[in-house]
């Protein structure tokens, strides 16, 4: 009896174990179940999950397009002055360099016999007059001919003439300044002996002082006289003009169109013959200012930005660049209203959906975390 009732022991013994087993595996393999779902979980949750994308809503704004050429400085005006008459230099009264007025003497020659041949002009001018009077006056009578009252007229004439050249050679002996300027060079001293054409002085006049540049076929067209124009020159100082030339004809050799604009300078502090930079406008436009680190290449190569649309998808947009300043760059092609991505458009694709966070909504998080 005792083999039996061990042999039943052991029988429900095994079943016990069974079943014990049975109900630890099923337990473990609900457990697995749970977490392998719970992953899968999160990764549908993480798929969802947009980038976030940082942006700025702008409206374009007028932009003014300049034309940016380099050019140089002139004087208004510039004569050499010269001598008209034979003859030695006794007074200089301007220094060079000084300014003067118009009409001021810069060199005086000697009369020598000038004046006595004025004197004597004047005189035989007076004689001419009687004997053409006391033949008017007989052909009025009848008792001269015609012919006789013409040759006196014909007489009368040029003794006027030969008064107008004795004057006028007299006057010549003042050398004065025909404008307004700066006396630029004075290559004669006293004493010195002139000759007809030998150089007095050199006058300039550097109010306004222009600044001339050229400017190419496709350009100039969009020029307009009296249109303001900006002038910096070497030494940094920056003047307003305006423009009061514009070439008809090109030079045949460049096809370049001559342009000057004028700039006050009535103290005469700017010089003539320096180096100058010309800022012109040309037309206004719409245009965003935008910083040129948002500035993307797309794949085939243009350059542009990416935005996001109302749908929260990124999009390019090519742009041309028109104007590069320390602020930013101004540029064209964009639409009025835009939202462009200012931080993150390196990670994202065009046609990639996004969560775009504003700017300033940022810097007011971080404004109240800062309080």
């Amino acid at each position: 009896m005792k083999p039996r009732k061990n042999r039943s022991y052991f029988i429900a013994l095994l079943i016990g174990v069974g079943a014990i087993l049975w109900v630890f595996s099923g337990a473990l393999l609900g457990d697995s179940g749970g977490p392998q779902m719970q992953k899968e979980a999160a990764r549908l949750e993480a798929a969802d999950r947009r980038p976030e994308v940082r942006v700025r809503t702008q409206r374009a704004e007028p932009h003014v397009i300049e034309l940016v050429i380099n050019g140089r400085t002139e004087a208004d005006r510039e004569v050499q002055l010269r001598s008209e008459q034979p003859g030695m230099v006794i007074e200089l009264p301007v220094s060079k360099g000084e300014r003067v007025e118009e009409g001021t003497l810069i060199a005086q020659l000697e009369d020598r016999d000038r004046t006595a041949a004025v004197a004597e002009a004047r005189a035989l001018v007076a004689s001419r007059e009687l004997e053409y009077n006391a033949a008017a006056q007989l052909r009025e009578r009848g008792h001269a001919p015609e012919t006789q009252h013409a040759a006196t007229r014909a007489q009368l004439e040029q003794a006027q003439a030969a008064l107008r050249r004795a004057e006028l050679a007299q006057a010549q002996l003042s050398i004065r300044a025909p404008f307004g300027g700066i006396l630029e060079e004075r290559p004669v001293e006293l004493g010195d002996l002139l000759q007809v054409g030998d150089p007095v002085g050199r006058l300039v006049d550097l109010d306004p002082l222009i600044a001339i540049a050229t400017v190419n076929e496709r350009d100039v067209g969009e020029l307009e006289l009296g249109s303001p124009g900006h002038v910096i020159l070497a030494s940094g100082e920056e003047r307003e003009g305006a423009i009061r030339f514009i070439a008809r004809t090109a030079d045949p050799d460049t096809r370049t169109f001559r342009v000057e604009v004028a700039v006050p300078n009535g103290d005469s502090s700017l010089k003539a013959g320096m180096t100058a930079t010309l800022r012109l406008p040309l037309r206004e436009v719409q245009a965003h200012l935008v910083s040129p680190a948002i500035l993307v290449l797309s794949d085939e190569g243009p350059v542009g930005v990416r935005a996001v649309n109302d749908e929260g998808v990124v999009e390019f947009h090519p742009v041309k660049i028109l104007e590069q300043l320390p602020e930013g760059v101004w540029v064209g092609g964009l639409p009025e209203e835009v939202q462009l991505i200012t931080v993150g458009q390196q990670y994202v694709q065009d046609g990639q959906a996004v969560t775009a966070v504003d700017e300033a909504e940022i810097a007011d998080r971080g404004e109240g975390t800062g309080s």
